[in-house]
């Protein structure tokens, strides 16, 4: 049998444990110790009162965390819509196209490794009222400027270069989904007569369906983690706090307001939450929602 001593396997495991356990594990563990506590400020950390579950009790009455909380719910919608959605159709178009299918596949994902503050600059460049990208084509246009980061404009324009980052990192995917489909089954319905929608319809979203639904898990789960992006776009969830998701509150909690025991108790409510949401996908997911 191959390998029947294990005990050279410690040597590669144990220094994985280690760094696991000091960078994740206990830091983890911490956070949780540290949500019962009042802490006032960073340097207070090891030092604050106990305060049970006061802090749990205080995200309760607090509106921010709802708006928060409504602003990832939303944002879970558009991924699924908008991220996958446009993934999928893009995708089909390039599947079916013979030459220039590695042009685009490049085009497509190449905002996903661009880095999010150099997006998030980009886009505020495009959001500036005098002088923004945006404004100057509605100005060529004959109407007036808009203030893009405006109160009922603010958390949909603060979505959209989230949205635009990930429809490539879907778009892979679904396409790499499609590639596998055997091409003797599309020659098989071209001689039944099964050709353009009715061949998406009932034999390549069949086929990737498992593939799109692990798509739409990773989005939702996603939605929930959304910091980077809307944190440079709009920092301290401007306006009045109303672009604010779960993680960028967190930090402002934690960094901005320094009310690290109370911004634990949020990052806390998160991992319940991703936990909730994992869960609630799986199952759902798990049921056959295509009739063949």
């Amino acid at each position: 049998m191959l390998y029947k001593d294990k005990r050279p396997l410690i040597f590669f495991l144990v220094p994985a444990l280690i760094v696991l356990g000091t960078f994740l594990y206990y830091p983890f563990v911490k956070n949780i110790i540290n949500s019962f506590y009042e802490i006032n400020g960073l340097a207070a950390l090891d030092g604050g009162k106990f305060a049970g579950l006061q802090n749990y009790k205080n995200m309760i009455n607090d509106p921010f965390i709802r708006l928060a909380l409504k602003n990832n719910l939303l944002m879970m919608g558009f991924s699924v819509v908008f991220q996958v959605g446009i993934a999928l159709i893009l995708a089909l178009m390039v599947d079916s196209i013979s030459r220039g299918a590695q042009f685009f596949r490049t085009v497509y994902f190449f905002p996903v490794v661009i880095s999010a503050t150099a997006i998030g600059l980009m886009f505020n460049l495009f959001y500036a009222y005098n002088g923004g990208l945006f404004n100057q084509i509605l100005t060529r246009l004959g109407f007036d400027p808009v203030l893009w980061l405006s109160d009922k404009l603010g958390i949909y324009m603060v979505s959209l270069p989230v949205i635009w980052q990930y429809v490539g990192f879907y778009f892979v995917i679904i396409l790499t989904g499609l590639n596998g489909i055997p091409e003797e089954i599309f020659e098989y319905a071209v001689l039944d007569g099964v050709t353009g929608i009715k061949k998406i319809w009932y034999i390549s979203l069949p086929l990737i369906w498992d593939v799109i639904k692990v798509c739409m898990t990773l989005a939702i789960t996603g939605a929930l983690k959304v910091f980077d992006l809307p944190w440079v776009l709009a920092p301290n969830g401007a306006p009045k706090g109303l672009t604010h998701f779960l993680g960028t509150y967190m930090y402002f909690k934690t960094f901005i307001s320094q009310s690290a025991g109370y911004g634990a108790a949020i990052s806390v409510f998160i991992v319940i939450l991703g936990l909730i949401v994992s869960f609630t996908v799986n199952k759902l997911f798990k049921r056959d929602t295509i009739v063949y």
